[in-house]
């Protein structure tokens, strides 16, 4: 499986976006010489004389990059330890609130939220995911000295226990206090939109997860659905905002497309289908479909407890299609799944 390490994005004659119809870039490093990249419905010929053959003229787009394998991708650098990323990482989902989607209420209580981080971990997970503010559609805006109380003791804890622990919040406070109680990443849903989020980060020399959403509030952000073209959209937010990040001194960007925020079924299917254009610009990508809503209406799978086997299906496509991190509840399920997904990608 191959990932790019660098590309240059251009847009030829006001493109708008690009499609790649069987795979990650295969007409791309089948039709075209070394180095250029160029994604489109179909080519002919070979060599510099390839010619570009668009389906009811859809933009094209032209991604310049070097290849390489996973085994050469840069590690995530986390303060006092590195994680590689020659295979794919599994994010554990550990939400201590009252209202998240599928686990609210679970683990509220510190000494049980640590077990099953530590549960988790034994499980396969690389990385546990702490939050303390529900971002599920309509959610309730919490505060975050509330959400302080509930996230620090549990990160600190789980730190102690040796774990890796992102911190998933869109508050710069929230963000500092639980650095400073040894997080290792900060996960922000709002996709560094505050600058004094990126501030943190690049502070205390921390990873950073972008996500895309097209509002900076849960509350309202599915009032918020129209796309001219939702992964071409979704690509420039989260290009812009990891350049921003990146030139205020954040040190390592992951990017996520934020499926669910602010999107519908068919824009995040839509997005996984399109997934390579994002793993395209050189930066690990995370993909967060677990018992998301999207199963439901995809499969008809009402209870969100009941969406795992939809949640590992989408996973696979995605780490199929480059993305280096799954985050997800279903922590066993997942890393079998990806343990035989990658026997056959030696």
């Amino acid at each position: 499986m191959k990932t790019p390490t660098r590309r240059i994005l251009s847009y030829p004659q006001g493109a708008q976006s690009s499609q790649d119809t069987e795979g990650p870039w295969a007409l791309s490093r089948r039709c075209n010489p070394p180095g250029l990249l160029v994604v489109s419905r179909r080519c002919v010929g070979s060599g510099s004389g390839t010619e570009i053959v668009t389906q009811a003229q859809r933009p094209v787009l032209r991604a310049t990059t070097t290849w390489h394998t996973r085994d050469s991708m840069e590690p995530l650098r986390l303060r006092d330890r590195e994680l590689a990323l020659d295979h794919p990482l599994i994010v554990g989902i550990l939400n201590v609130t009252p209202d998240s989607f599928s686990d609210g209420g679970r683990f509220l209580n510190p000494a049980h939220a640590v077990e099953h981080a530590l549960l988790l971990s034994s499980q396969g997970a690389d990385i546990i995911d702490v939050g303390g503010e529900s971002t599920r559609p309509g959610a309730q805006p919490v505060d975050p000295t509330d959400e302080l109380r509930r996230v620090i003791p549990v990160t600190s804890a789980a730190v102690e226990h040796g774990l890796v622990v992102s911190i998933d919040t869109r508050h710069a406070l929230v963000a500092r206090e639980a650095v400073a109680a040894g997080a290792h990443i900060i996960n922000d849903v709002s996709g560094l939109r505050d600058p004094r989020m990126r501030e943190v980060a690049a502070e205390f020399g921390v990873p950073a997860v972008v996500m895309h959403m097209p509002v900076d509030d849960p509350t309202t952000m599915q009032a918020h659905t129209s796309y001219n073209d939702v992964v071409t959209d979704v690509i420039r937010f989260l290009q812009l905002s990891a350049t921003t990040a990146i030139t205020e001194g954040v040190g390592q960007i992951i990017l996520d497309p934020g499926l669910g925020f602010g999107k519908t079924t068919a824009h995040n299917v839509e997005l996984i289908r399109r997934l390579d254009e994002l793993v395209a610009l050189g930066y690990p990508v995370l993909i967060g479909a677990s018992r998301k809503r999207m199963i439901a209406e995809l499969a008809g799978i009402a209870q969100p407890s009941d969406r795992d086997p939809g949640s590992i299906a989408i996973h696979l496509m995605a780490v199929d299609k480059g993305a280096l991190l799954v985050r997800v509840h279903d922590v066993a399920g997942h890393k079998q799944a990806l343990d035989t997904w990658s026997a056959f990608h030696r």
